[in-house]
């Protein structure tokens, strides 16, 4: 039940989604412009660095404040499964953004969301992505490729944090979170299927070029 809690609460907080909201206070609904996707690289392509940069740290920690609302709450009765309820809260936090129920369940695509639980598992963790997506963003300028590759990076960096014993739990717990890390993962690919789609065919946008409206 407290994972179902977990998930609960982390789409809760999945729900603010910052881009949308930065744009209609700017009288412009993000998701009628460039990729019509909610997220913060579109947020910067449609309006810009400071509404790119917004959207990024909003959507980054409003993960990581659902990480901590579970931690408070599970600290003291669940403290042996802390890593893993806050994953489940993470993963909601994902769902809740990328597709919102008040805004007919389209919302963005879990990147940054995703960072925000990178963050709040290991600060190490956190480091080695971002070194990890900045390099191939500035070799490629392709922010999908380098957003796809962090997630493999991150179920890579749980598997063996945990298996070096970083979470203190049993090994069934263990494989739960990995589960979960995996979902992670495949959310990213899946919200990104068009993405791949462009690599593969060498038209995806670059990072700095105008995305065509739709």
């Amino acid at each position: 039940m407290e994972r179902v809690i977990c998930l609960v609460i982390g789409y809760v907080f999945g729900l603010f989604q910052t881009g949308y909201i930065y744009g209609r206070m700017n009288n412009i609904d993000i998701r009628k412009h460039g990729s019509g996707n909610a997220g913060s690289t579109n947020a910067l392509r449609t309006m810009g660095v400071k509404a790119g940069a917004i959207t990024l740290l909003g959507d980054c920690f409003k993960c990581i404040a659902a990480v901590l609302v579970v931690r408070g709450i599970y600290a003291g009765s669940h403290a042996a499964i802390l890593p893993l309820l806050s994953l489940y809260a993470g993963f909601g936090a994902v769902l809740g953004h990328n597709y919102p129920f008040y805004l007919g369940f389209k919302g963005g695509k879990g990147i940054a969301a995703t960072g925000g639980m990178i963050l709040a598992t290991d600060l190490r963790m956190a480091a080695l992505c971002l070194i990890v997506f900045v390099v191939i963003v500035a070799v490629t300028r392709y922010v999908s490729l380098a957003s796809l590759t962090v997630t493999v990076l991150f179920v890579v960096e749980l598997v063996i944090a945990g298996q070096l014993g970083e979470f203190a739990m049993s090994q069934a717990h263990l494989f739960e979170m990995y589960g979960i890390g995996v979902l992670f993962m495949a959310s990213a690919f899946f919200q990104h299927r068009a993405n791949i789609k462009r690599l593969r065919e060498g038209t995806e946008n670059k990072i700095g070029s105008k995305k065509k409206e739709k």
